[in-house]
C-alpha cells in the first residue's frame, strides 16, 4: 500500500483483530484503538505492522492526542474503519436510559468525531476510506434491542450522511450491515448446539471490509450486508 495507514476503532479478539490481520497483509501500517491494553500489546506482538493506541474513542481529548501520535509518525490516515460497538439488551421500559446515552457516545458520536478528524486530510489528499460495521439492529429493532437498535440506525444514517457529503469529493464511506452470530467464544456458549454454519466468521467479515475499502471508484458501494447462507432475512 506504500506505506498508507489504518486507524481500526474497537480492536477486540474477533471481527476488530480480523480486521487489523487483513489490513496489515495488505501493507498498511494498522494502528489500533481500544481501552483494552493488554489485548492491543499482544496483537501488535503477533502482527507486524500494528501499532496500539489505548483510547477511549467517546473521549475526544484521548482522540486527539491518538491521532496526533498516529500523524507525527506515520502520517494521516488514509482508510479508517469504525468498529467500536457499545450495546446494552432490554426492552424500552427496561433499559437504563443513560445506557443508551453510552452506546450513542461510543456508535455514533464516535464516529462523527472520528470522520470531522480524518476526512479533510483524505480529501486534500485526493482518496481515502471510511468503513462503518453495523449489524441487523442497524435496520430493524427488535423489542429487547431498544438501547441498542436506535443507536445503531442513527450510526447508519449518520454514514450516509456522510458518505453523501465525501463521496463526490474522492472519498469513499461504505456501511458494512453483518447480519449474523459472529464466531466468538461467548457466542458459542450462547448458541451451544449451533452447527458451524450458523455463525460468521470475523475473517470472512475482514475480507469484506478489505473488498468495500478498496473498491474502483466507478463501483463504491454504501450499505452492503453480509450473512451466512443459512440465515434468516
Amino acid at each position: 500500500m506504500g506505506g498508507k495507514v489504518a486507524l481500526v476503532t474497537g480492536v477486540g479478539p474477533g471481527t476488530g483483530a480480523s480486521i487489523v490481520r487483513r489490513l496489515a497483509k495488505g501493507g498498511y501500517e494498522v494502528a489500533m484503538l481500544s481501552r483494552t491494553e493488554e489485548r492491543l500489546l499482544q496483537l501488535e506482538k503477533e502482527i507486524p505492522g500494528t501499532h496500539a493506541f489505548v483510547t477511549d474513542v467517546t473521549d475526544e481529548a484521548q482522540l486527539d492526542a491518538t491521532l496526533g501520535r498516529i500523524r507525527g509518525r506515520w502520517g494521516h490516515p488514509y482508510l479508517v474503519v469504525h468498529n467500536a460497538v457499545s450495546f446494552v439488551f432490554g426492552t424500552f421500559m427496561e433499559i437504563d436510559p443513560a445506557a443508551v446515552n453510552r452506546n450513542f457516545q461510543t456508535n455514533v458520536m464516535a464516529l462523527l468525531h472520528l470522520a470531522r478528524r480524518t476526512a479533510p486530510a483524505m480529501v486534500e489528499a485526493g482518496g481515502g476510506s471510511i468503513v462503518v460495521t453495523g449489524n441487523t439492529s442497524s435496520l430493524r429493532g427488535k423489542s429487547t434491542y431498544a438501547g441498542f437498535a436506535p443507536t445503531k440506525a442513527a450510526q447508519r444514517i449518520l454514514a450516509e450522511s456522510i458518505a453523501r457529503d465525501l463521496w463526490p469529493k474522492g472519498v469513499h464511506v461504505a456501511h458494512v450491515v453483518i447480519d449474523a452470530v459472529i464466531d466468538l467464544e461467548w457466542t458459542r456458549k450462547l448458541h451451544p448446539t449451533a452447527p458451524d454454519d450458523f455463525f460468521i466468521q470475523p475473517d470472512d467479515i475482514a475480507e469484506e471490509v478489505w473488498h468495500v475499502a478498496h473498491q474502483p471508484r466507478g463501483s463504491w458501494s454504501f450499505n452492503v450486508e453480509i450473512r451466512p447462507a443459512g440465515e434468516h432475512w
